[in-house]
């Protein structure tokens, strides 16, 4: 019995290796045949959309939930504010400790804080503002009050922020007490920023898609810069497909990170309320693109009903 157990484990290991071809010409395969739709709807359907660029002397304002989902969520766009002389600060809500790839919190904590920097470095980002709260034991009121004294700080123009369309009960929380401290930073305020809603892993719909920005300039750049987030790694294949599939919508040179930009009154309308009533039907990409259509169809309704509700708001 002992033989047969040492030798059943090359065996194993051997009937692994010889299925990663396949999965891999599968995933290939799958990927091609999605690209096809994609362009194909590209080429057919209405687009209302801003090409975007910055005009410069912006001040930018990034709010991530977790460390690395400033640059999953619109890495590419930030690096181009950055070209374009835009005053950037990223803003990292949570320290991200809850994630497995380290066994201690407290040193998952202190890794992801380390790849932060790194990662902002690499952007040439001056300012990274760490908040830093413990993943899965933070309050909304605490965090609100963070971010109403960077909002007051730094005046920004533009914030770019998670929302609703996720499934993820963090994300959910930071939109939630964004929305909040927006609510109470005064009427002027509300007036001059502009919000853009970036996607993490949910899938925007083009009914709400209003403004893309075409990466594919900095995209190598862009790439370091997730890759600087070695502990998240796993979130790569599906980072490139998202964008180049968003390319493939919206008629790019090849890679594109798309945006729903809204008044800051409108941000706050749509996300003030608790985030228990939200819906959860979204899902995101995953690393193997076999079900990648399920990702942009799952929620397709709520999606509606958001933009719906959001047309209504005088």
């Amino acid at each position: 019995m002992h033989i047969v157990g040492i030798s059943a484990v090359p065996i194993s290991m051997s009937f692994k290796s010889q299925l990663r071809p396949i999965k891999r010409a599968t995933a290939h395969v799958a990927e091609q045949l999605w690209s096809l739709g994609f362009g194909a709807e590209g080429k057919f359907a209405h687009q209302r959309v801003t090409r975007w660029k910055s005009p410069g002397g912006e001040r930018v304002l990034i709010v991530a939930p977790h460390p690395d989902d400033e640059a999953v969520g619109c890495g590419g766009t930030l690096l181009m504010h950055v070209d374009c002389a835009d005053t950037v600060c990223i803003v990292i809500a949570t320290d991200g400790r809850q994630s497995t790839a380290v066994l201690d919190p407290d040193q998952m904590a202190y890794r992801r804080r380390c790849e932060a920097m790194d990662a902002t470095r690499l952007m040439q980002i001056e300012r990274l503002e760490w908040i830093g709260l413990a993943e899965g034991a933070w309050s909304v009121s605490t965090l609100k009050q963070h971010l109403g004294a960077l909002i007051e700080a730094h005046q920004p123009d533009i914030i770019y922020a998670p929302s609703r369309i996720d499934f993820h009960p963090e994300h959910f929380q930071v939109a939630h007490s964004l929305a909040l401290a927006l609510a109470d930073s005064g009427e002027r305020r509300l007036r001059a920023t502009r919000v853009r809603i970036y996607q993490i892993q949910v899938p925007l719909h083009p009914l709400l898609i209003n403004l893309v920005a075409d990466v594919t300039g900095v995209w190598p750049r862009c790439e370091a810069v997730l890759r600087a987030y070695a502990s998240q790694t796993a979130s790569l294949p599906w980072c490139r497909r998202q964008r180049r599939y968003s390319s493939l919508r919206y008629g790019t040179a090849g890679y594109a990170e798309v945006f729903w930009e809204l008044s800051a009154q409108r941000y706050v309308a749509l996300h003030r309320d608790s985030p228990e009533h939200w819906s959860t039907a979204f899902r995101g990409l995953r690393n193997f693109p076999l079900t990648d259509p399920v990702a942009y169809l799952a929620g397709l309704r709520e999606q509606r009903r958001i933009k719906y509700q959001n047309d209504a708001m005088p």
